[in-house]
């Protein structure tokens, strides 16, 4: 994975390319489902792979490097990559396991789970991050533990519709599995934990609702889980990177 000239010219470029290592750097062309770039201090993409590039505007790494996320997202999207980035920055700590809901360009959005980690340089300061998003789309699991998870997924389903959101406890009970043995088969399948598999169907549940009804926000939030709309609107947000209410205005232009 090469950098073009642009990018590397920078000295926060440079700090950050120094801190990386370049194996690691390497094995990142050859992940298929996970989205990974570097940021320098400054914010910029500095290292990006190709299924990074896949879910912007750009056609090609020198197309990306050297710009930030406003330049390549939608402002909602890139509004939540930056919030991350400064978090990431202020209280030094990794992000990880957040669940996204990430749009492809021109095209349906996909699941994600994503991880940032600080840079630093030898003196210990601030360079930069590094960030991987995974494609949740379903792992190494044989036919009986997917067809297992797929009934379990439309139980979930339907306790939603019948306006109730079930615990750990109440899957594995469905499932007829104990929560640890639960947690694995959930993982395999979906690359989640079962409260984030939840999560995410609420979340689904929501976001089908605001494209095809004309349903208040608050009566979403009410058939999606959510004790009241301000809740659904932060957690939804948080997830998708969007409002539910430029979620619908988007989705009905579109």
């Amino acid at each position: 994975m090469s950098t073009p000239p642009n990018g590397a010219a920078r000295p926060e470029a440079r700090a950050l390319l120094a801190a990386l290592h370049p194996a690691m750097v390497a094995l990142m062309d050859e992940l298929s489902g996970v989205m990974f770039c570097a940021k320098d201090a400054d914010g910029r993409y500095v290292l990006v792979n190709q299924v990074f590039v896949g879910r912007t505007r750009e056609r090609s790494r020198r197309d990306v490097i050297g710009k930030r996320a406003v330049d390549l997202f939608v402002p909602e999207l890139a509004e939540r990559y930056e919030s991350q980035d400064e978090l990431v920055r202020t209280t030094d700590k990794p992000l990880r396991g957040e669940l996204e809901l990430i749009r492809h360009v021109g095209g349906a959005p996909g699941w994600f789970l994503t991880s940032k980690l600080p840079l630093h340089d030898e003196s210990g300061a601030y360079v930069g991050l590094v960030s991987v998003s995974q494609d949740l789309r379903s792992g190494d699991a044989d036919d009986a533990t997917i067809q297992a998870m797929a009934r379990l997924r439309g139980q979930i389903e339907d306790l939603l519709e019948q306006g109730e959101v079930p615990s750990v406890a109440d899957l594995a009970a469905l499932a007829g599995s104990a929560p640890a043995s639960l947690d694995r088969r959930v993982r395999r399948v979906f690359g989640l934990s079962p409260r984030q598999l939840v999560l995410r169907l609420r979340v689904d549940r929501a976001a089908h609702l605001l494209t095809s009804s004309t349903v208040p926000l608050a009566d979403v939030a009410t058939a999606a889980g959510f004790y009241d709309q301000p809740s659904f609107t932060r957690t939804f947000a948080r997830l998708t990177g969007e409002t539910p209410s430029s979620f619908r205005s988007r989705s009905r232009r579109a």
